[in-house]
């Protein structure tokens, strides 16, 4: 979290949609952070987006003419966007995708490491760690600036854990935990 991952996907459709081709953009219905109906960044970029509840409906959004789909927020849909994104490049359609790698304990956080072994390109980002000031790769909960150890609320659903500064702080490895 807070490495620039919408932020870098709101410019690569800004300069897709300058180019004049036709882009798709996605994100989840759980992510209501911006109100819903567009992606935003916590710098405050933002393009409209179409929302949906699951990867299968992403098919159904590409028009003729689309060029690009561009998916926010990735680790809410789950390894079942795989298949989708890999049938859209298929297609001959540039697909960029935007989400975590890694769940708040350190933990692989799919479909992102599944994505990254298929794609043609993977472009990394990290945060600056809140601690020491490092590149950050990682991220924690906290509550009240205070870090959870991975208590009892960790094995909630990750929708009960949809949050930015207020729940989560970059951290690198050495303050990952």
């Amino acid at each position: 979290m807070f490495a620039g991952k919408s932020e870098e996907l709101v410019r690569r459709v800004r300069r897709a949609r300058l180019a004049h081709r036709g882009v798709v953009v996605v994100n989840h219905a759980l992510d209501v952070r911006a109100g819903g109906g567009r992606v935003a960044s916590h710098s405050g970029l933002e393009v409209p987006s179409a929302t949906v509840a699951g990867a299968g409906e992403i098919p159904g959004l590409v028009e003729p003419g689309t060029e690009l789909v561009a998916i926010d927020e990735a680790q809410f849909f789950g390894p079942e966007l795989v298949p989708v994104a890999v049938a859209l490049a298929d297609a001959g359609l540039v697909v960029v995708v935007a989400g975590l790698s890694v769940t708040f304990d350190g933990s692989p956080f799919e479909p992102l490491p599944a994505l990254m072994a298929v794609a043609e390109r993977v472009d990394k980002l990290t945060a600056v760690c809140m601690v020491c000031g490092r590149d950050a790769a990682y991220h924690v909960r906290v509550a009240r600036g205070v870090a959870l150890d991975g208590g009892a609320d960790a094995a909630a659903p990750v929708a009960a854990h949809v949050g930015g500064a207020e729940s989560y702080e970059a951290r690198c490895r050495a303050h990952r935990g």
